[in-house]
């Protein structure tokens, strides 16, 4: 049994500090080329991107059953254009299936596990946020080490440029079921421990 913690970043190149600030959350990454289009631009600023985090890439051409699809013309191009080796890189179909259980033993086999020292002081990367009209402003991190917990009267403060945020409650975001395709969840925690993914709604402390 396996925990895979997953973020899924914006392909377009108006969203580069986005994905950067993701990448800088993962040990590794998956490079999803389409298998009709080829590399694109935003794909070469991704790619490098990744490298320059020391990030384990995984090739996977996608899009493998349509009907223009070349996948061995774009695995050439990804060798010629990027440098990456596609001898094994993953035919898939994520419309199809193919390819998924192929994608998550290549995910276990070639990406690390995070490392973290739980009993260190906290370090902690937000790599996104967003507003949610009942929780507030809620903020997705990478705890790298250490535990960030909600103590007494459930409060925990963050200080970023001088300003005095508190975290009002701390949960870890997982998906109840990939069949039946429902939301995100979110369970509530009292703490979150080293190498974990974990989301942190947050109220202005005036």
């Amino acid at each position: 049994m396996y925990q895979l913690n997953l973020i899924d970043t914006p392909g377009h190149v108006d969203f580069t500090y986005e994905v950067s600030r993701s990448l800088a959350a993962c040990e590794g990454a998956l490079l999803v080329v389409d298998a009709a289009q080829g590399v694109e631009a935003q794909t070469l600023a991704n790619v490098y991107m990744a490298l320059e985090h020391d990030l384990e890439i995984i090739p996977v051409i996608n899009k493998i059953d349509l009907p223009s699809a070349e996948p061995d013309r774009v695995k050439q191009e990804v060798e010629d254009t990027i440098g990456l080796d596609t001898e094994n890189a993953i035919l898939a179909s994520a419309k199809a299936g193919i390819g998924i259980e192929e994608i998550l033993d290549a995910v276990v086999e070639h990406i690390p596990a995070p490392e973290g020292d739980k009993d260190a002081p906290l370090q902690a990367l937000i790599f996104d946020s967003y507003f949610d009209p009942y929780r507030g402003v809620v903020a997705l991190i990478r705890v790298v080490d250490g535990t960030l917990q909600v103590v007494a009267f459930g409060i925990t403060k963050f200080i970023l440029f001088v300003i005095v945020y508190v975290a009002i409650i701390l949960g870890v975001v997982y998906v109840e079921s990939a069949e039946r395709r429902v939301p995100i969840q979110y369970a509530n925690k009292s703490n979150s421990r080293a190498s974990k993914q974990s989301y942190i709604p947050f109220k202005l402390n005036s």
